[in-house]
């Protein structure tokens, strides 16, 4: 019945507007229309393009040989060791970006009166616009060169981990914001200390909110490769160590499009495949925590 209502309401107003305001909005109706289809149009065909060429090439031997396999026509091989080191490198990222930006995201919220959070915020804002391999960069001038770590999956790690932070601190924030004010107030009337109602009433409270943040800022980070040229750098065998060179979904995925093997390239586009369908699996379940919330 609302919903009739509503039509009939529509259908009234356009009956009330002149000749000229109605062909004004059927040209904007038009304008959009066609700016929609400009934008959905080349996302098509890049990804017809992707499902034809990563399925076309997409078999068992991806998932369950690393790139050291590789013959030299390239007719065997995976990336088995590009999946396991993606794997490894975003749980580093996940503890490095979870603690700090919720912990950051806390701060900014819960202790506003605090003279530190113009500056703090203000260096969020400034990592939110940093690019990656800029990232990348910082963590091989101070980590892999500076403190003599060497090319890591834990350089790697917290390059993705640094990416990370400005994403989840942004999504907690808002998230924190709209926790009732009268719940933090009850619980500091029973006597429960600040640092008790936050834990035990504010992050509950803000349970899902925190962790569709933290999955968009995995999705965020699944696809980056320039950090990883700079940290992580790659290792076409199998390694489960992450102080060692590890190799990354992205950046194998970017090393074997340029190489002249035809298998190579087809080889990167199974896998870039495989990262575009995570980061969609990753963005619905987020959507879908969000919902449910």
């Amino acid at each position: 019945m609302v919903t009739r209502a509503s039509q009939n309401i529509q259908v009234g107003i356009s009956k009330t507007l002149s000749p000229a305001r109605r062909a004004q909005n059927a040209l904007a109706m038009v304008l959009v229309a066609l700016g929609t289809l400009l934008v959905l149009v080349p996302l098509f065909l890049i990804l017809k393009d992707l499902f034809v060429k990563g399925f076309s090439s997409l078999n068992l031997q991806f998932f369950t040989q690393s790139q050291s396999e590789i013959t030299f026509l390239g007719s065997a091989g995976g990336f088995l060791n590009a999946i396991v080191g993606s794997v490894m490198m975003l749980a580093v990222a996940l503890v490095i970006g979870v603690i700090i930006g919720i912990g950051t995201a806390i701060f900014l919220t819960e202790y506003r009166e605090h003279r530190l959070v113009p500056s703090v915020r203000l260096m969020g804002d400034v990592l939110t616009g940093m690019p990656a391999i800029v990232v990348g960069l910082v963590i091989y001038g101070l980590v892999v060169r500076g403190l003599g770590f060497g090319y890591s999956g834990i350089a790697g790690g917290l390059s993705l981990g640094l990416i990370m932070i400005p994403v989840i601190v942004r999504a907690t924030e808002e998230v924190l914001k709209l926790v009732p004010q009268t719940l933090r107030e009850a619980g500091l009337a029973l006597g429960l200390p600040r640092w008790k109602v936050i834990m035990n009433i504010v992050l509950p409270t803000a349970r899902s909110g925190i962790i569709t943040g933290v999955i968009l800022a995995v999705a965020r980070v699944s696809g980056e490769a320039a950090p990883l040229i700079f940290t992580a750098f790659g290792n076409s065998f199998l390694t489960w160590d992450p102080t060692q060179k590890m190799s990354g979904l992205p950046l194998a995925v970017y090393r074997s499009a340029f190489e002249p093997s035809e298998a190579a390239v087809a080889r990167a586009w199974s896998g870039a495949l495989v990262l575009v369908l995570a980061i969609l699996v990753a963005s619905l379940v987020a959507r879908f925590a969000a919902r449910k919330r």
